[in-house]
């Protein structure tokens, strides 16, 4: 096992993986930038170390800095989170030519599932079905005859990368050049490889993504499905486990293609292949996510199973602790993701100081946050700032459970996209699992609205229940007076008399 392993990350996912080292008995390493020095997962650490100034390029992707602390301070490992390096191949190598073990999988699969084409290629020959598609496009000319061919609408994708960055999607011949062009642009600055491919583009449908893991001893174990098709922006907001499009019958093939694309890839560690849903229950490849991802606690809620442990356990070079058989699914969990975001102004990020922060607790709840009185959150990053994850016995019970924590979440200093969560908690199709992944275009609309107003209507409905009953019940008589006068020991009774005045003390 590793005596010492650095996060290079940030926020919520760098505390969640040095929370893990810590239960394994390892020495948790941070790193941060000059803006994050005060946080969370810098104090939790058992050491931190400066990496540079705010803008990312020159901190959380500085490779070469993080792997100039990482041998300063004598790690065996190394954990990427997700975003940042988490899929960066180069990264993966430089971390074992320094004789560092990498939490993920090898250099070569990233490189073969992150570059998309290559992706859908290589589940192409091993039978999966992948959605309708082209290579990568080697001109605008090559791109508007593929998509004559296939029909509009089509998207244009980035070959490599993820979150959404390089899509867009074409409803008309006209508009498919100035798409093209955006697209390589965004896919460039994000990931430094503007190539594109087209994809058909499937409405209505749903995403689902299976949850695998492997180790190095031919282990391939798959843990159920995620429903992740409320999107905005081909971004993911809400995901739950299972997914209620998904029965027996289904879960076990989709599970099937999966261990088939891990074998193919000959991947190790964590992974989540991605597949887009018809109505009719057909399953097409979409991409395999070659990391730890975000959503990856309502996998672990409905599992039992610490995804991040066991895959610091995987990387070590021990065998799973467990088997296909021992995996049950059981209740159900939601995640909402809380961003700094104000979606009563198009989602526009929101900065500044978090003046007070108050968790929800209580029965299935369960926090992933870096948040405290006092923090800054900065615009250099992700707007993502906590995960409010639930769990219940059935999907209405999460749900009820995940209204009730929204409310009781408050972040005061900033605009949170908490508002949204609970429109679309109380939003009759999502309530009915009728999801796709427009959901949010065709169905949600943003009502201005004070949640504070609608739980002080329910605490007051609720008092006012109660009263009632408690009019209605029967009176419930006084216990009679024992017959031994020494029966006020057993009671539990003060030293004294049965009387009147003892009565009322009592009462």
């Amino acid at each position: 096992m590793f005596k010492k392993l650095l996060v290079a990350n940030r926020g919520e996912i760098a505390l969640r993986v040095l929370r893990a080292c810590r239960e394994l008995g390892i020495t948790g390493v941070a790193v941060y930038s000059d803006v994050d020095r005060d946080s969370l997962h810098v104090r939790y650490a058992d050491e931190a170390y400066l990496l540079g100034a705010a803008p990312a390029r020159d901190s959380y992707l500085n490779a070469a800095k993080i792997l100039r602390i990482a041998k300063k301070a004598k790690v065996d490992a190394l954990h990427p989170g997700y975003g940042f390096l988490a899929e960066n191949a180069d990264f993966a190598q430089a971390c074992r030519d320094k004789g560092i073990t990498f939490v993920g999988p090898t250099p070569e699969s990233i490189r073969l599932l992150g570059d998309k084409i290559q992706a859908r290629r290589l589940m192409q020959e091993a039978g999966i079905p992948v959605v309708p598609g082209t290579d990568e496009l080697s001109s605008v000319d090559t791109a508007h005859l593929a998509a004559t061919r296939m029909g509009f609408p089509i998207l244009v994708k980035a070959a490599g990368g993820g979150g959404g960055k390089g899509i867009r999607a074409v409803y008309r011949a006209d508009e498919l050049h100035t798409a093209l062009e955006a697209a390589s642009r965004e896919a460039g600055a994000a990931f430094g490889y503007g190539a594109l491919y087209l994809e058909k583009f499937l409405e209505p449908v749903r995403h689902v993504e299976v949850q695998v893991i492997a180790d190095h001893h031919g282990t391939v174990v798959t843990l159920g499905e995620r429903e992740c098709s409320i999107q905005r922006r081909y971004q993911k907001m809400i995901e739950e486990a299972p997914s209620t499009a998904v029965d027996a019958g289904l879960r076990l093939r989709l599970m099937e293609k999966a261990r088939v694309a891990v074998q193919a890839a000959n991947y190790t560690n964590v992974g989540t292949v991605e597949f887009l849903l018809d109505e009719e229950g057909h399953a097409s490849f979409l991409e395999m996510n070659t990391r730890l991802q975000v959503e990856h606690p309502v996998t672990e809620l409905v599992t039992g199973v610490d995804l991040v442990a066991d895959q610091i356990l995987v990387a070590a070079g021990e065998p799973l602790p467990y088997r296909q058989g021992h995996i049950r699914v059981r209740g159900w969990a939601i995640e909402c993701r809380i961003a700094a975001e104000d979606p009563f102004n198009d989602f526009l990020p929101s900065t500044g100081k978090v003046s007070f922060v108050s968790e929800p607790g209580g029965p299935g709840v369960r926090v992933d946050s870096a948040l405290y009185n006092g923090v800054d959150i900065p615009y250099y990053y992700d707007p993502l700032i906590a995960k409010l994850c639930t769990w219940g016995r059935n999907r209405q019970e999460a749900i009820q459970r995940m209204r009730r924590a929204l409310l009781e979440l408050k972040i005061v200093g900033i605009s949170t996209n908490i508002p949204f969560h609970l429109q679309v908690m109380n939003n009759p199709h999502f309530m009915a699992g009728r999801l796709d992944t427009a959901f949010v275009e065709k169905h949600f609309r943003l009502d201005r609205h004070d949640p504070l107003k609608d739980e002080k209507i329910a605490l007051v409905a609720a008092a006012a229940l109660t009263y009632h009953r408690r009019r209605e019940a029967p009176k419930a008589a006084p216990p009679a007076a024992p017959c031994n006068p020494s029966a006020w020991r057993s009671q539990g009774r003060p030293n004294g008399s049965w009387g009147r005045t003892a009565w009322r003390k009592d009462t």
